[in-house]
């Protein structure tokens, strides 16, 4: 059975950016809208952006809006988010799934992928 598979997290240093990625281990992500979640420690887990499949209309929570860019390449079925501006509040492991969070596929949770914020 597939799952997602998160990467592209790590150190940086507030005002700095990452780009996170997201493929699958098997099956395909093309048909759904897909969300970036991140789960800060003590924290629930969070949906920080959304994109739809059918026209790329995008979403984003409060906390991030104007600094987080989410898109899609779904011939790759490879989702992306650009985070600018980092602030320490950012830090968590951010995760990808289907979205809103209603629609969640809780076999396919994968590792995520550790963002932390810090100088």
């Amino acid at each position: 059975q597939g799952r997602f598979v998160e990467s592209g997290g790590g150190l940086a240093q507030p005002g700095g950016s990452l780009r996170l990625s997201c493929g699958t281990s098997g099956g395909t992500f093309s048909s759904y809208a897909m969300g970036w979640y991140r789960q800060a420690p003590g924290h629930e887990r969070e949906l920080v952006a959304s994109i739809r499949t059918s026209d790329g209309t995008t979403t984003y929570a409060d906390s991030v809006k104007g600094r987080c860019h989410i898109s899609r390449d779904n011939a790759k079925d490879t989702l992306y988010l650009q985070l600018n501006d980092l602030k320490p509040e950012d830090t968590a492991v951010y995760y990808c799934n289907a979205a809103p969070s209603a629609y969640v596929r809780n076999s396919f949770w994968g590792q995520g992928t550790q963002v932390t914020v810090s100088s």
